[in-house]
C-alpha cells in the first residue's frame, strides 16, 4: 500500500467516525426530546388506553391524588373500592396500622372478598401482628386453601409468632400445594431453629 492510499484510508476512517459520532448525537438528542407520555406509547395501537398515571413524574400531582383518594375513602365509608384504594395507598408507604383501618371498613362492605381476606394477611404479617395475621390467612384458606401465598404467609406468620405445631402444619400444606416453593428451604430451617429452641 503506497503512502497515499494508506492515508487516504485514514482519513476515511476517521472522517466515518466523525459522521457516526454526530449521527447517533443527533439521534440521542430527537430521542430525549421526546415526550414520556408518547414515549410509552410508541408502538401501541392508536386506541390502546394509556399507560402508566398521568402524574407519574410530578410529586405534587401524585401527592394530591394519594390525598384525594384517601379523602374519599373517609367521606365515602360506603365504597369498597375507596376503601381498598386508600390502604393500598397506607401500604406502599408502609403505614401498616392505617392500611389495615381501611382494609377492615373493605371487609365489613364485602367479607367474603378474597382479595381483601388476603391483603389483610399480608398488611398484619408485615406490621408484626403474627397472631392476627394467622387469623387472616386462615380465614382466606377457608375460602381457597391452595393459595400458595396464602399457605407462604401462614407459615411465616406462624413460624414468627414461635408455634412450631402450626408453622409445621402450614409448611406442609405449602410442600403438598407447591413442592418447588423457594420459601420451603427457609422455612425449614426456621422450624428447625424453632424447634431446637435457640
Amino acid at each position: 500500500m503506497t503512502r497515499e492510499n494508506l492515508l487516504f484510508a485514514i482519513i476515511g476512517t476517521l472522517l466515518g467516525f466523525i459522521i457516526g459520532f454526530m449521527f447517533a448525537s443527533s439521534m440521542s438528542q430527537k430521542m430525549a426530546t421526546t415526550s414520556p407520555a408518547t414515549a410509552g406509547t410508541q408502538g401501541l395501537p392508536a386506541d390502546h388506553p394509556p399507560v402508566g398515571s398521568n402524574t407519574a413524574g410530578d410529586p405534587q400531582a401524585m401527592r394530591a391524588e394519594v390525598t384525594a383518594s384517601i379523602e374519599k375513602a373517609r367521606t365515602e365509608p360506603k365504597n369498597f373500592e375507596a376503601q381498598v384504594k386508600a390502604a393500598e395507598l397506607y401500604y406502599q408507604i408502609q403505614r401498616y396500622d392505617q392500611a389495615i383501618e381501611f382494609l377492615l371498613k373493605a371487609n365489613q362492605l364485602q367479607p367474603t372478598d378474597y382479595r381483601t381476606v388476603v391483603i389483610l394477611g399480608m398488611v398484619n404479617l408485615d406490621a408484626g401482628h403474627f397472631d392476627i395475621a394467622e387469623k387472616w390467612y386462615r380465614a382466606a384458606m377457608k375460602m381457597k386453601n391452595d393459595d400458595v401465598m396464602v399457605l407462604s404467609g401462614l407459615a411465616a406468620a406462624t413460624l414468627q409468632k414461635g408455634d412450631a405445631k402450626a408453622a409445621e402444619d402450614a409448611i406442609a400444606k405449602l410442600e403438598k400445594v407447591d413442592p418447588n416453593s423457594q420459601d420451603l428451604p427457609q422455612f425449614r430451617d426456621k422450624l428447625a431453629t424453632l424447634k431446637s429452641g435457640k
